[in-house]
């Protein structure tokens, strides 16, 4: 049985980019943790959205598994392949690494994919593993923002196999409630001026990741008390961080 079905609901991800992340989200209390492909490519020195390949990012994502005990949910950007059987290659190494689920995702190149195309993908993907598939679609990022197309595809990706539908770029509860009763389980992104967990999870949201959000707030504070530092010559920034023997014992 896949544990990552079994925890209860909603689905509470925190998003890790590397093994110290991931323990850190582990040791605060979260029972599973998503992986951002944005924060990964970030800590490797390439952009988002094309900087990763499927070897970088496996290497990535067995490194977080290893770190952490929770179950792991890979992102995998659109499956680093451009054909079914290379998706179903992606997934069957992600589940080797020992990951339990992988958002896949239904653009590529700032366009949508056809969606014939992208439930083939999902298919060939349910067909190499016990997976947790979150199937991700960009019509709010990148399409038209149509809900009647938003659902269409969730029907379509739930035929092929899809466990949960990823709308990033929804966080209006009238919208949501639409989705909600769609054919899949939602998985909404969060972020500052989102609704709150207890606001999603009142709409019945099943998933609740941030994405990049982490990540990037992470960055920031390492800009800011870089800032402090060069500029007030203080360190004030710093005083939230996590202990030396904290972070350290977290990696043992």
């Amino acid at each position: 049985m896949n544990a990552l079905r079994e925890l209860p609901r909603p689905l509470v991800l925190p998003n890790a980019w590397d093994p110290a992340s991931a323990a850190a989200i582990q040791a605060a209390g979260a029972k599973a943790i998503a992986t951002t492909s944005g924060g990964v490519a970030w800590s490797r020195g390439v952009p988002d959205a094309g900087g990763l390949g499927r070897t970088v990012a496996l290497e990535a994502l067995r490194r977080i598994v290893r770190a952490v005990t929770v179950p792991v949910s890979a992102d995998i950007e659109g499956g680093y392949g451009d054909t079914p059987d290379e998706v179903a290659w992606t997934v069957a190494e992600v589940a080797s690494a020992g990951a339990l689920g992988v958002n896949i995702e239904d653009s590529a190149g700032g366009a949508l994919l056809d969606v014939s195309a992208q439930a083939e993908r999902l298919a060939a993907a349910r067909g190499a593993g016990d997976l947790v598939i979150n199937a991700r679609t960009d019509t709010f990022l990148m399409g038209s923002g149509d809900v009647d197309e938003t659902l269409a595809r969730a029907e379509r990706y739930a035929a092929a196999g899809a466990d949960s539908l990823f709308v990033p770029g929804v966080v209006d509860p009238a919208v949501i409630k639409v989705l909600v009763d769609g054919p899949l389980p939602l998985n909404v992104m969060a972020h500052p001026g989102a609704p709150t967990v207890a606001e999603l999870a009142a709409l019945g949201v099943a998933r609740i990741s941030v994405g990049t959000g982490i990540a990037q707030a992470a960055y920031g504070l390492a800009a800011a008390a870089a800032r402090e530092l060069v500029t007030a010559g203080t360190y004030d920034s710093l005083a939230d961080g996590l202990s030396y023997g904290e972070l350290n014992d977290l990696l043992r």
